[in-house]
């Protein structure tokens, strides 16, 4: 009995888990204007956390004893085979939990300011659909456009429904 029970018992947390795990995230579309919509903010949505990381030995101090700061640093340049490809891997990160207690298409966009283009404002966004429950998504600013524009200066983040904003949260720099 034990010999048959052990497995089932394997099998059946694996489908279990399997169940609890959310969907890979694609890449960000990159939008080449970032329009200006309607503040509707709504209780149903919330942005929690926001997690900022830059990456780039330049402005981070490069001779570390943090084990932390050196096992993010593995972490972004992980498999990177040269000096091009880890220089590609340099900028700003963000990781925003946000949630929905209603199931809604909804759309998560980082708008963003650059030391190198002024008051432009760039943006990136990802799309959800039917969305209920708590979430992460998460957002790079890098390779040639941070090492062409350099780092970013101000920016927000805008969880959209409807071309409404229902929720946001931004840095104290933006205006």
């Amino acid at each position: 009995m034990n010999r048959f029970f052990m497995p089932l018992c394997a099998i059946l947390l694996a489908l279990l888990l399997a169940g609890c795990a959310t969907p890979q995230e694609g890449p960000a579309i990159r939008l080449d204007k970032a329009d200006v919509l309607p503040l509707a903010l709504d209780d149903n949505y919330k942005i929690g956390k926001i997690l900022l990381d830059t990456f780039n030995p330049e402005i981070v101090e490069t001779k570390t004893k943090s084990e932390p700061i050196l096992f993010e640093r593995a972490r972004r340049t992980w498999g990177a085979i040269d000096n091009l490809e880890i220089s590609k891997r340099h900028g700003n990160y963000y990781t925003i939990y946000w949630k929905s207690s209603m199931p809604s298409d909804v759309t998560m966009r980082l708008e963003y300011r650059q030391a190198g283009l002024g008051n432009f404002v760039m943006a990136q966004e990802r799309s959800y659909s039917q969305v209920c429950g708590s979430y992460r998504s998460t957002f790079e600013v890098t390779g040639d456009d941070y090492l062409e524009a350099g780092l970013v200066t101000s920016w927000r983040i805008l969880l959209i429904k409807d071309r409404k904003i229902v929720a946001l949260g931004q840095s104290f720099m933006w205006r």
